[in-house]
C-alpha cells in the first residue's frame, strides 16, 4: 500500500518533520514525503532584524530546501496552497492538486493587525526573509534622503523610527536599529541628536515573558541606547507618515516615515482556512489531542506554531516557539511512522522547554534557561553564547556543517563595525596577502627538514630507535640533576637527541650535548599526560634555542615502545611517512595548493614531535605558523584556481550532499 504524506510548510517545524519522517522511512518504499512551500528556501525567522539592521548579510537567514534535502527521499514542492478538501484529502495548489493520507499542517504564523486603521497598509513588518530585506533597504533609503533634505520637519519624519510591540521581535528590532543608526549617522554625516528611535506597547514592560528583573535589565539597556519607550499605550491608528497612540487617555500624534509593526501574530492564510472546518481557538490555531492529531481527524497533525494543545498540568497552551516546532516536530513524526508501520506506541506530547532569551543588538542579550521547574538567568555575555550556541545546535539538526561554517562566518568572522557579543576580536580584518610570505618559509622549512632526513638515509635504515631514545636520555639527564644520567649519555646519543628535540632545524640544539639543565615545568595530570618545560643549560646561561617542551603521554609511549621500535620494517616505514609527509607538506604550501589540509597535517606532525621527542622553544613559531595558514585563503597561490574547481565537483557527489559535508 502506497502512503503519501504531505507536509504543508517549511518553516521549523515543517522541515524537521520531513527529516525525521525521511530518516526513519527511508528504505520504506512503499511512503511518499511532500514538503510544499511557496518559497524555495526556509527562513531563520528569529534573525531577521540582523538583517533589517544590516548586520549580517541576507543570504545568511536563507536555507536552500533543495540543499536541505539533498540526497533524501523528500520531495521538495514550490507552491501556494490555497485550501485542503479534507473529505477527499487533497491539498490544492494554484499549480496542482495533492493526494495525501496523512497531512501535517505546519504553515506558521503571519502578523496581526487587531483591526488598528492603517496598520496594515502603512507599516513596515518583520515576518519573512522579503520583509527583511524591504525593512533594511527602506532604513538606509530614510538616511540617503536624509541628507540631502532641506526641509527640518521632513529630515525628522525620515529619521524618527517607530517600532509598534515591545515583546520578542519588536524588542530584538529595537535594539538592533539602536546599534545601526550611529554607524548609519556617521555614513551619511547626519548629527545623531536628529534620530529618534522608539518603541511602544500596551503592556507595563517589554518582553513580559521574562521576569519582571530581566524586563528592568532590557529596559534599561534600550534607554541607554537612546530608545524612547511608550509602554502602556495603544497604537490607534497609522499613516502613511505618522502613527497615533493612546496613554492614559491622551492622544499622541508622532510623524515618522517608518512604522514597524510587531505586535504579534495569527495563523497563515492557509491555517486560517482549515479552521473553518477543524476546530480551532486562539487566532485559529489548530485543537489537537496528545497525540498531535486534530480532534476531528486522525490524519492531520500539526505542528509549530499551528498547535493549539494544553498540555497534562498546564494551565496555558503551548507558546509559539522554535522549541516547541522542534519537539512537536519529533513527536508527531513517531506518531505518523507508528501509524503506517503498526509498530511501537503513540507519544504523547509533553513539552519541556528549557528557556527563552533575547538580544538587544549584537552585543546585549538576557536569557532565562533551566529545566521546566526550575529556571535561572544568564549575564549578557553568556546569554548571547547561549543564543549562538543554541542556533548551531538547529543548524546541525537541518544543514550540518556547511551551515555552521556559514552561519560563524556572518556572525564572527566578517561581522560588520564589530557588532557582535565578542566584539571584532574574531573578525577577519588582516589582507591575507600578508600571510603569504610566511606560508613561503613554512613551506621552505618542511621541504629542508625532509631532503635532510633523505641525505641522513631515513628512507634506507631504521633511525627511530635512536631518534626517540636519544631525546628521552636527554631530558631524563635534566630531570634527574644532569649528574648520572648525563654522564650515561655519549655524546653521539646527547647530539641524536638535541636533533630529535629540534625536529624542524637541528642546527637549534647545539649544546645539548654537555647540558646540565634546569627543569621549569614538571606537571603530572592525573598520570594521563606529563608537560615539561626545561632548558639544556642553567637559566642565566640559556637562550631560547635552549628551551625545550614535550607533551609526555604514556599510551604514546607504549604504542611507540610496543609497535614502532621493536621492528625495523615498522620503524623504516614510519621514517618514509614522515620524510614523504614534510615534503609534501612544504610543496603544497609554497605552491599555495591545499593550504587549510597542508596546515592541519602541519599541526597534526608537530603534535607527534611535541609528544615524542618534544620540541625546541624556538621552533613553536611552526605551529603558531601553522595555525595563521588554516583560514588564509586563495591568496596568490594555485587553491585560488583548484579550490572552486574541487568545491562544485565535491558538492555534486550524492553522499556529500546528503550528509552536508561540503562549504559554499
Amino acid at each position: 500500500m502506497q502512503y503519501n504524506i504531505v507536509i504543508v510548510g517549511a518553516g521549523y517545524a515543517g522541515i524537521l518533520t520531513a527529516k525525521k519522517l525521511e530518516k526513519k522511512l527511508r528504505k520504506n518504499t512503499e511512503v511518499n514525503i511532500k514538503i510544499i512551500d511557496k518559497n524555495p528556501f526556509h527562513t531563520m525567522l528569529t534573525e531577521l532584524h540582523e538583517v533589517a539592521a544590516n548586520r549580517v548579510d541576507e543570504d545568511s537567514i536563507k536555507l536552500s530546501l533543495n540543499k536541505v534535502f539533498a540526497g533524501r527521499n523528500v520531495q521538495v514542492i514550490l507552491d501556494n496552497i490555497q485550501d485542503i478538501d479534507f473529505e477527499n484529502k487533497t491539498v490544492n495548489g494554484l499549480q496542482e492538486k495533492y493526494q495525501y493520507d496523512y497531512l501535517v499542517m505546519a504553515a506558521g504564523s503571519r502578523p496581526t493587525f487587531f483591526g488598528v486603521p492603517g496598520a496594515e497598509e502603512f507599516s513596515y513588518k518583520l515576518w519573512s526573509f522579503n520583509d527583511a530585506v524591504v525593512l533594511r533597504d527602506h532604513i538606509r533609503d530614510c538616511f540617503r534622503k536624509a541628507e540631502c533634505e532641506t526641509y527640518d520637519e521632513e529630515r525628522r519624519k525620515l529619521l524618527t523610527f517607530f517600532v509598534a510591540g515591545a515583546g520578542f521581535t519588536g524588542t530584538e528590532m529595537v535594539g538592533e536599529l539602536a546599534e545601526y543608526v550611529p554607524i548609519l549617522c556617521q555614513e551619511h554625516e547626519i548629527d545623531p541628536s536628529l534620530v529618534s528611535i522608539n518603541v511602544a506597547d500596551t503592556l507595563p514592560c517589554v518582553v513580559p515573558t521574562l521576569t519582571a528583573k530581566l524586563s528592568a535589565k532590557i529596559e534599561k539597556r534600550l534607554r541607554k541606547c537612546g530608545v524612547n519607550l511608550y509602554l502602556q499605550s495603544s497604537v490607534v491608528k497609522v499613516g502613511e507618515d505618522y502613527i497615533e497612540l493612546s496613554r492614559n487617555g491622551e492622544q499622541l500624534h508622532i510623524d515618522t516615515k517608518t512604522v514597524i509593526w510587531a505586535t504579534g501574530t495569527q495563523s497563515a492564510d492557509i491555517t486560517q482556512k482549515a479552521a473553518e472546518t477543524l476546530p480551532s481557538a486562539c487566532r485559529c490555531r489548530l485543537q489537537t489531542d496528545k497525540h498531535l492529531r486534530s480532534t476531528a481527524d486522525e490524519n492531520i497533525f500539526v505542528v509549530g506554531d499551528n498547535i493549539l494543545f494544553v498540555p497534562e498540568g498546564e494551565e496555558m497552551p503551548v507558546p509559539q516557539i522554535v522549541e516547541n516546532c522542534e519537539q512537536s516536530a519529533d513527536v508527531a513524526a513517531h506518531n505518523i511512522i507508528q501509524a503506517i508501520t503498526g509498530k511501537g506506541e503513540l507519544l504523547e506530547y509533553n513539552p519541556k522547554f528549557h528557556g527563552i532569551m533575547v538580544s538587544v543588538g549584537g552585543r546585549y542579550g538576557s536569557a532565562l534557561v533551566g529545566t521546566a521547574s526550575h529556571k535561572f538567568s544568564l549575564p549578557s555575555f553568556l546569554a548571547m553564547f547561549a543564543k549562538h550556541f543554541i542556533n548551531i545546535i538547529y543548524f546541525v539538526q537541518v544543514l550540518g556543517w556547511n551551515k555552521i561554517i556559514s552561519y560563524l562566518k556572518h556572525e564572527f568572522f566578517t561581522i560588520r563595525h564589530n557588532r557582535s557579543f565578542v566584539g571584532g576580536h574574531l573578525s577577519n580584518k588582516t589582507p591575507s596577502f600578508l600571510l603569504v610570505p610566511l606560508r613561503l618559509w613554512l613551506g621552505g622549512v618542511w621541504v629542508f627538514e625532509g631532503v635532510k632526513k633523505v641525505v641522513e638515509g631515513w628512507l634506507l635504515s631504521p633511525k627511530l630507535d635512536g631518534f626517540f631514545s636519544g631525546a628521552q636520555s636527554w631530558y631524563d639527564s635534566i630531570l634527574n640533576g644532569a649528574g648520572d644520567a648525563a654522564s650515561a649519555a655519549t655524546p653521539a646519543v646527547a647530539q641524536a637527541a638535541a636533533d630529535a628535540v629540534s625536529a624542524a632545524t637541528p642546527g637549534a640544539a647545539g649544546g645539548a650535548a654537555e647540558a646540565v639543565g634546569q627543569v621549569f615545568i614538571n606537571f603530572n595530570f592525573l598520570g594521563l599526560f606529563r608537560i615539561l618545560f626545561v632548558s639544556g643549560k642553567e637559566l642565566a646561561q640559556s637562550s631560547l634555542a635552549d628551551f625545550a617542551v614535550k607533551l609526555d603521554v604514556p599510551l604514546m609511549n607504549l604504542f611507540v615502545d610496543k609497535v614502532i621500535l621493536p621492528y625495523d620494517g615498522i620503524q623504516l616505514a614510519m621514517q618514509i611517512f614522515i620524510v614523504a609527509a614534510e615534503i609534501l607538506i612544504g610543496l603544497a604550501l609554497i605552491g599555495g595548493l591545499f593550504t587549510t589540509p597542508s596546515s592541519a597535517f602541519s599541526l597534526v606532525l608537530q603534535f607527534m614531535f611535541v609528544c615524542t621527542t618534544g620540541l625546541y622553544l624556538g621552533n613553536l613559531w611552526m605551529v603558531f605558523a601553522a595555525v595563521a595558514m588554516i583560514f588564509s585563503g586563495r591568496v596568490l597561490g594555485l587553491d585560488y584556481y583548484a579550490t572552486p574547481f574541487l568545491k562544485r565537483k565535491w558538492k555534486k557527489l550524492g553522499f556529500v550532499r546528503r550528509l552536508y559535508i561540503y562549504n559554499d
